[in-house]
């Protein structure tokens, strides 16, 4: 009988064992004036003008929300580029020539235990909206949405699974900056009005455990506590993170609010940490770079760097006379580049290049592995059927909305389909 997959190999232990180079080189640094989700954008300065850290230099404009753009180094503007973004895309991006002196806004204070103190659930979500927080696991979904619900939060979750193989920079960040992640998820409590917190965890991270246990001594006035929840893929997809640390379970395409619940990722946390204590927009991001086609090296760098450079940096392609695949993001839900021309963004946190390998799809053999190892039951090759001639109809019975793109049924496809593209093109078509 054919097993339900849920353990995949997670191409991460060497890289934890590499040390993390604060890269602070770039000479120019690219910020995207649209996004994936924010399709209109434009800028408020123009060349030649000063900027200096965390300034607001632009506006991404989406459907119902704007998000600021902030500077991440002090410098000049240049003008405009094109570059990759997050999403493969090719967008036009405004240049930052940094003269290194990386001056700070005047904007840019500390805020006073007694001023957070005396912060209000509007003043919280305000100061989210101002520094154009977004969720940093790869949603981008604005962070200040969540905090201004209505509906009574009793738990406020920190999601520190980060189950996609290859990435590790969540990992990164709650081994060297715990507090940060643990007072993050304090301003939440205190912005939603949730008493309880929850860290969740892997089983398998007992050195993150230990990590936030220490630092957790100095906050034993708030009811939080670490969840330590399964090692499988995909156990980070936020309801199993909320069934598994929670022992809540939520409908898919429900609201986790009218449930009680809130999902932050932990850099996402960190990152309202630092907007609420000082000030801060996201500034910098822990990065990987990994692959058998590359010189494997963990970066922590500012938003607006080029991956050419950090490419430089880590020494380079091996065998460069190969063809390589380049992936942006993990191997089960990243987004293939041709080019890497790539801005470094709020999400992106890896990029895996792999020596080219031909592989040759053949036809399915109706083996039902897609079907055994779909963590939310649909049928991803009568998806793929459906999608070929069309259908709408049949790919709305076949709830082809309800994937999450985790890549399992690629994974596990012994013809080698790419299911998991045919179920994003399946899921565009049938919405539009």
């Amino acid at each position: 009988m054919i097993a339900k997959t849920r353990c995949i190999p997670d191409g991460k232990k060497e890289l934890k064992k590499l040390p993390t180079e604060h890269y602070t080189e770039a000479k120019y640094l690219y910020y995207p004036v649209t996004s994936a989700r924010c399709p209109e954008g434009e800028t408020c300065v123009r060349g030649g003008q000063f900027v200096k850290i965390g300034e607001v230099i632009g506006t991404r404009k989406g459907a119902f929300f704007e998000q600021p753009m902030h500077a991440t180094v002090s410098g000049e503007v240049l003008g405009n580029e094109k570059h990759i973004d997050q999403s493969g895309k090719m967008v036009d991006c405004l240049i930052v020539e940094n003269d290194f002196k990386y001056e700070l806004h005047e904007s840019i204070q500390d805020r006073t235990d007694a001023e957070i103190d005396a912060l209000t659930k509007d003043d919280f979500v305000e100061i989210v909206k101002e520094a154009g927080l977004v969720g940093l696991g790869g949603s981008a979904f604005p962070s200040y949405i969540k905090l201004s619900t209505k509906d009574q939060i009793d738990v406020v979750l920190a999601n520190g699974i980060e189950c996609e193989p290859n990435l590790i920079s969540d990992y990164g960040l709650m081994m060297t900056n715990p507090r940060a992640v643990i007072e993050g998820l304090i301003f939440a409590m205190k912005a939603s009005g949730a008493k309880k917190g929850v860290i969740a965890i892997k089983k398998k991270y007992k050195e993150i455990h230990e990590r936030l246990e220490f630092c957790l001594h100095e906050f034993s006035q708030y009811d939080i506590k670490i969840q330590s929840v399964g090692n499988f893929y995909p156990q980070g997809w936020e309801l199993m993170t909320i069934k598994n640390a929670l022992g809540i379970k939520i409908p898919q395409g429900e609201l986790l609010s009218k449930y009680g619940v809130l999902n932050f990722n932990v850099s996402t946390l960190a990152s309202i940490y630092a907007a609420v204590r000082h000030r801060l927009p996201v500034l910098e991001r822990y990065i990987s770079l990994s692959g058998n086609g590359i010189h494997n090296k963990n970066f922590r760098a500012r938003i607006g760097t080029l991956m050419t450079e950090l490419i430089a940096s880590a020494g380079g392609y091996k065998d460069p006379e190969t063809p390589k695949v380049l992936i942006l993001g993990g191997p089960m839900m990243g987004v293939n580049v041709t080019s890497d021309d790539i801005v470094m963004t709020h999400t992106t946190t890896s990029l895996i290049v792999q020596n080219d390998e031909t592989m040759i799809e053949e036809p399915c053999v109706h083996c039902a592995s897609c079907v055994y190892s779909c963590p939310v039951e649909i049928q991803p090759v009568q998806i793929m059927n459906a999608y070929k001639v069309r259908d709408k109809d049949m790919l709305k019975n076949l709830e082809v909305t309800k994937c999450i793109e985790c890549g399992l049924c690629s994974f596990v496809c012994p013809s080698k389909i790419h299911l998991t593209e045919h179920m994003r093109k399946a899921k565009s078509f049938a919405n539009k």
